[in-house]
């Protein structure tokens, strides 16, 4: 189970994100002041006024007509900000440190460097403790919060998009507007990464068995989840993470026929509203999570159910829900599972024409250059991780390759790749029981593998990262010399690997044997 410090941050980690965006402040930083400061969101400041990082109101603030309230803190009776919204204060919190020339130090450094703004905060004098700086380092690498820092850089680079205010406008109090009311069900700036479509599939929890699966699985990270249309109203919230569908919530939009939709998310992380409100297009009205008996990670499980004015109801595709509102409201994102466009289905034939299938390159690179990459593309100033990333694109195209896979069956395979962060490399290596290279949360790629009789796990070293991509990388090669070049790599760190297993157990052995024989 998370701890506080994680799950404030995967509550706000959106809007740390976004205000690194906007002003190059690290998002590590941002969510680690906000857990200090206002103890996980659960201070009073935080509780009464919004306010997570403690910024008291200034004369100019009050002159300017904004809310403050009044409580004890290096003295008594202080005034402290009051925000409409937790986003507010995230956002005051960033103008506070930009036009304040104390810190403008800190807008020199890179929007990664975390070790360099939590020193120059503190050396600011952001806050009266010595070991301000130490704290927060502490709280971010405790809480590898340096993952939503990777995050945004890769995001940026691989989109060519620049930091600034100007190219990154603010959504206002965590509601995103969008044209004549409508919304997806979770913000992208191009498409979202359906997982699991609706229809039959193969039981997640038990391979044996066939289910329908009655909605879509959309991969999210902490994202918000977002009423779709004005005029919604919850009908039913449950907030019991130990039931199969976990945190979720219902909300019903009402039809001029007299018939209702219902729109359904399950696995929530938190839920935001409850029974009886009333939302609209873009509003947040809870958090991804994964909660609940059958999800095996984080998604939201977004489900669409028509209520007719008969009485009868049918859970139908979230999405011809989603293509209905996209057209009404103008929403141009796609809707894409393996590289194919789950809206075009729905669409009137022109436009379906203009949907057409990617090849599984063209997916990957889709993918990787999106806001949900697994993996995501260079960005950060770990060599070792880049290579890693470069080595784990490189060899996951190779690995779906073999085995004569289709294009659908090599789009799915990179689709699992992605989501999951792990390449099956079995079709390299067929005589092992299991082999696979996870990329972990550090960024580092690790390989797994199990013979029958030794199981191994070793992180690769740079210099097996570097062999590794300078081969999948190398033009003047065939498909076939790559694979059996990196069959032998990685042959070899399995076998090293097993071999130095098998010699520290027989240390293990002789070394009880030996104190046997001094009893």
């Amino acid at each position: 189970m998370a701890g506080k410090n994680q799950q404030y941050a995967a509550q706000y980690a959106e809007y740390a994100m976004e205000q690194m965006r906007r002003y190059g402040i690290p998002a590590s930083v941002t969510l680690a002041q906000g857990i200090l400061e206002s103890a996980n969101g659960q201070s009073r400041l935080a509780q009464n006024e919004n306010n997570h990082f403690g910024i008291k109101a200034t004369p100019a603030w009050i002159a300017e007509g904004g809310r403050f309230g009044v409580y004890t803190d290096d003295k008594p009776n202080e005034k402290f900000c009051s925000y409409d919204s937790v986003g507010d204060s995230y956002e005051h919190h960033s103008r506070f440190l930009k036009e304040n020339s104390r810190y403008a130090r800190c807008f020199t450094l890179a929007p990664d460097d975390y070790k360099g703004w939590t020193r120059g905060i503190a050396q600011a004098g952001y806050a009266s403790g010595g070991k301000y700086a130490g704290n927060l380092q502490r709280i971010i690498e405790q809480n590898s919060l340096q993952k939503y820092d990777r995050q945004v850089m890769q995001e940026m680079a691989a989109q060519g998009r620049k930091f600034g205010v100007e190219d990154n406008p603010l959504r206002t109090s965590g509601h995103i507007a969008q044209e004549a009311g409508y919304s997806f069900p979770v913000e992208r700036d191009e498409f979202l990464f359906v997982t699991s479509p609706f229809g039959i599939r193969q039981d997640p929890t038990d391979g044996t068995k066939q289910q329908m699966h009655k909605g879509i699985d959309i991969r999210c990270n902490g994202d918000a989840v977002l009423a779709t249309e004005n005029g919604g109203k919850v009908v039913a919230v449950n907030l019991n993470k130990n039931t199969p569908g976990g945190k979720s919530l219902t909300v019903e939009y009402a039809r001029t026929d007299g018939s209702k939709v219902q729109c359904t998310y399950m696995h929530l992380g938190e839920v935001s509203v409850k029974a009886g409100d009333t939302v609209r297009a873009g509003q947040r009205i809870g958090i991804s999570g994964n909660t609940g008996t059958r999800t095996t990670g984080e998604h939201l499980h977004f489900g669409v159910t028509n209520l007719y004015a008969d009485g009868t109801r049918r859970e139908i595709d979230p999405a011809a829900y989603l293509t209905e509102i996209a057209q009404k409201g103008n929403i141009k994102q796609q809707v894409l599972h393996n590289g194919n466009d789950l809206l075009a289905r729905y669409k009137g034939a022109e436009e379906n024409a203009a949907d057409k299938s990617l090849s599984p390159d063209a997916w990957m690179k889709k993918l990787l250059s999106s806001e949900d990459s697994g993996v995501g593309l260079s960005g950060c100033n770990d060599p070792v991780v880049e290579m890693a990333m470069t080595a784990f694109t490189s060899l996951m195209l190779l690995a779906v390759q073999i085995d004569s896979k289709n294009g659908e069956e090599q789009k799915a395979a990179i689709s699992a790749a992605m989501d999951n962060r792990k390449i099956d490399l079995k079709p390299l290596l067929p005589g092992m029981k299991a082999c696979d290279l996870v990329i972990g949360d550090n960024g580092k790629a690790t390989l797994r593998a199990d013979n029958g009789s030794v199981q191994v796990a070793r992180e690769l070293t740079a210099a097996e990262l570097s062999r590794l991509s300078a081969t999948l990388n190398n033009d003047t090669l065939s498909e076939e010399a790559k694979r059996t070049r990196v069959t032998g790599m990685l042959n070899t760190v399995i076998l090293s690997e097993a071999a130095s297993q098998n010699f520290e157990q027989g240390m293990s052995r002789q070394q009880g044997q030996t104190e046997n024989l001094k009893r």
